[in-house]
């Protein structure tokens, strides 16, 4: 499981010292803890470890953050701030699964266009929810979005 990879691997960075890793490892736990935490409150039962794709979704949710970090920094002339950002993003990269190509995402997305019929940029959420369980954690949402409005207009 992803979860145990990431304790192994924090606990291997402050070993080595390697405080930035161990420093966004440890806010990778928080977040998924904060998660478990707020699932149990939900479902009013005993808090229990989340699933590998909840935890991607997690990762996938920090690096979104990041993404936008990066752009207001770089909009605050900050790139010291940016780079920091864009270290820290590649490093939870590591624990996701390998990220579909262009040319990949193009041929899923045409393939569920074909599938549920879509014809307008309207349909866009039939196609998501056709195509959200194939990609999720393999591509950037906004890329997604790009990607279908393009073939669709």
């Amino acid at each position: 499981m992803i979860k145990q990879q990431l304790q192994i691997d924090t606990k291997e960075a402050m070993k080595q010292k390697n405080q930035p890793l161990v420093d966004v490892l440890r806010m990778a736990m928080s977040a998924i803890q904060l998660k478990e935490k707020e699932q149990s409150y939900k479902t009013k039962e005993a808090q229990k470890d989340l699933e590998d794709e909840q935890v991607i979704g997690v990762l996938s949710s920090e690096i979104k953050k990041r993404k936008d970090a990066i752009a207001l920094y770089q909009q605050g002339n900050r790139p010291e701030l940016a780079d920091k950002e864009k270290a820290e993003i590649a490093m939870l990269q590591a624990y996701l699964p390998e990220q579909l190509s262009e040319d990949e995402l193009k041929k899923l997305i045409t393939e569920s266009i074909a599938k549920t019929g879509a014809t307008q940029i309207k349909d866009m959420g039939k196609i998501m929810a056709d195509l959200m369980p194939q990609v999720k954690g393999k591509a950037d949402n906004s890329e997604i979005s790009k990607v279908i409005k393009e073939l669709l207009s």
